[in-house]
Order: structure tokens, then C-alpha cells, then sequence
């Protein structure tokens, strides 16, 4: 078998794979166990369903993990400053912050727009 013929074959392999079998999104954290931890410590504000009770809260409902872990271990570090959050930060490990990232980019929404 010719190398062009090989690699043919593998893209088509590989190719058919993916859209045999879509990838789920993979979360670092337990989404479960972050639903648990959000209703204690987030949900007054942004809710537990990731949609902001208070005006000044964000929405967190299909943020990014990534960011989502990003901005708390800001909070929790001091790089980030806010009253509320660096106080909910700081009483939170890594496996926390995992957990609630991964709750909370689980969420799926969607928009209507009007006609």
C-alpha cells in the first residue's frame, strides 16, 4: 500500500469516527457535585440554574469551564477584586472550583429572537 493511499484510508477512518460517535463535552470537574455546592454559595446571586438573580450579577449558565475556573481562583488569589466573590472564592479548593465550573458550563440555553 502506497503511503498517499494509506493516509487517505486513515483521514477516512478518522473522519468517520467523529461523526459516528460526536464528542461530548469532557468537564475536569463533577457537575453533579457542583450543583450541590452552587445552591449553598452561588445561586443566590446567579442562580442556580446559572441565570442572575441580582441585577449586578452575571449570568453563568454556559460560560466556559476554563474561564469559569479562570475567574474564580482570580477571586480566591486576590488577582480579581469584589466583595462578594473574593469572599465566596476563598472558601473554595480547586476540586470546588472544578465542580462548579463544570455545573454551571453543563447548563445549555438558548435565545429566541423576536420576528
Amino acid at each position: 500500500m502506497t503511503p498517499l493511499i494509506r493516509n487517505v484510508l486513515v483521514r477516512t477512518a478518522l473522519l468517520a469516527a467523529s461523526v459516528a460517535a460526536p464528542a461530548l463535552p469532557a468537564f475536569a470537574g463533577d457537575p453533579a457535585e457542583g450543583r450541590r455546592i452552587a445552591q449553598t454559595r452561588c445561586a443566590t446571586c446567579h442562580g442556580i440554574d446559572g441565570i442572575a438573580k441580582m441585577p449586578i450579577a452575571p449570568h453563568l449558565a454556559g460560560e466556559s469551564e476554563t474561564y469559569l475556573v479562570t475567574q474564580l481562583k482570580a477571586f480566591r488569589s486576590g488577582k480579581r477584586v469584589n466583595e462578594m466573590m473574593s469572599i465566596v472564592a476563598e472558601g473554595l479548593g480547586d476540586t470546588e472550583i472544578d465542580d462548579v465550573a463544570s455545573w454551571y458550563a453543563s447548563i445549555q440555553i438558548s435565545v429566541t429572537v423576536p420576528d
